[in-house]
């Protein structure tokens, strides 16, 4: 099952927050619609607009994916698990492309972003071959340095991370409110990431410089983005601490594991509690607990799930980034992903040195491993079944907040 049903009511109690989150998300909203194009309007099954009404408990979800999934096959399990990426707005390409990879998740970077937010949706609509089982489609918008989608000017990091917390909830509203009309239903967005060191590459990103203020802000920024797409906490266990870009090598720290527990597990498990779905590994390594990455680490899926309670959907960093790190172990994009289902996460991820073969290897490589014994059937099946639940909540949930034509701009 999801960490906590994805899909909830605006106003959600965070430490004292209820009243001036719910104030500041119908602001965020109105700006939202103004920002980009027509007033946002309900879908015909709400209750009034700009309200997004849950479609199934949360226990019927799971027990439908896990129906789907007994039904599947070792292949659409396995292609299941895969997010890929082709680098073009081509609708017709792109939906080739789907159509033939077959596999559960596109992640859109700057090259399929097109000029406006309608030509985005015609992206979305042709990544879409069953709007009943959609893909996971996600972007990076975290906004600042980390933004596909240029109309989109709520604040950044760089301003949240000195702002008081409604302020970071009101702008996850918004972006979460502009992610959602595009038709995109994952964002990976919110960096729970901290640190005080302006050299530092996350610096810029992250939401705040200490454990306390970063904690309150992502919280805030999981329930804000809540109504309107599905929250991803990066990059586990936390780039900070960790000195180095993910980019170009593996960032490494020796800090102990009860250090980590006091510093920079905190704000994960304030997004955690917040109710995020989805988290993603990074890759780096904290050598005390283990000297793989945390991507390839299956005590860190441990400590993520018994420690820090979270049953969402883990999902890997670009898994290319490995290949670009140099290092002979993770130059096989197959093996990696392999190590990656192995370890816990239920989706793996491929953007950087990928091609239009790479998603597809991955799949073929997941169901020789299956085959041949290297990857427990049983593992596949659990991250099949948490993928396709939050496909099926998508799916339910999609389409109920987009630009009406005939309505008038928001003021």
């Amino acid at each position: 099952m999801l960490a906590r049903p994805r899909f909830r009511a605006a106003i959600v109690r965070l430490g004292s927050l209820t009243i001036g989150v719910a104030l500041l998300l119908a602001a965020a909203i109105t700006s939202a619609a103004a920002a980009t194009s027509p007033a946002p309007t309900a879908g015909p099954d709400s209750e009034r607009s700009g309200v997004r009404i849950e479609a199934a408990a949360a226990g019927e979800t799971a027990e439908a994916a896990s129906a789907r999934v007994a039904q599947m096959s070792t292949r659409e399990r396995a292609s299941s698990v895969v997010m890929g990426h082709v680098p073009t707005t081509d609708a017709g390409a792109l939906r080739a492309y789907m159509q033939t990879a077959g596999i559960g998740g596109f992640i859109l970077m700057g090259a399929n972003i097109p000029g406006s937010e309608a030509e985005l949706r015609g992206v979305t609509a042709a990544l879409t071959i069953d709007p009943a089982l959609p893909p996971l489609i996600a972007i990076d918008q975290e906004g600042g340095d980390v933004s596909r989608l240029p109309w989109d000017e709520f604040p950044s990091s760089l301003e949240l991370k000195s702002a008081a917390p409604e302020t970071a909830a009101a702008a996850f509203a918004g972006r979460g409110a502009l992610v959602d009309r595009a038709g995109i239903g994952v964002n990976f967005g919110v960096v729970a990431d901290f640190t005080d060191d302006p050299g530092s590459f996350i610096y810029r990103r992250s939401l705040g410089t200490n454990a306390a203020d970063s904690s309150a802000r992502v919280g805030a920024a999981v329930t804000g983005e809540a109504p309107f797409a599905a929250s991803t906490l990066k990059h586990f266990p936390g780039h900070g601490a960790a000195p180095g870009d993910s980019h170009a090598g593996i960032p490494s720290t020796g800090m102990p594991l009860e250090q980590w527990r006091a510093s920079e597990a905190l704000p994960f498990a304030a997004g955690i509690d917040a109710g995020a779905p989805a988290l993603m590994f990074g890759h780096l390594a904290y050598t005390a607990v283990d000297a793989a990455p945390a991507t390839l680490s299956p005590e860190w899926h441990r400590i993520a799930r018994e420690d820090l309670g979270f049953t969402g959907l883990a999902v890997t960093d670009d898994l290319g980034m490995l290949q670009s790190s140099g290092i002979p172990a993770y130059q096989d994009p197959v093996a990696n992903a392999v190590t990656a289902i192995a370890a816990g996460n239920d989706m793996v991820l491929a953007v950087v040195l990928s091609t239009p073969d790479t998603a597809p290897r991955m799949v073929e490589g997941i169901v020789a491993a299956i085959e041949n014994g290297a990857l427990p059937a049983q593992r596949l099946q659990e991250a099949a079944t948490r993928v396709t639940e939050l496909r099926l909540n998508v799916g339910a949930e999609s389409g109920r907040f987009v630009p009406c034509p005939a309505c008038a701009p928001a003021q």
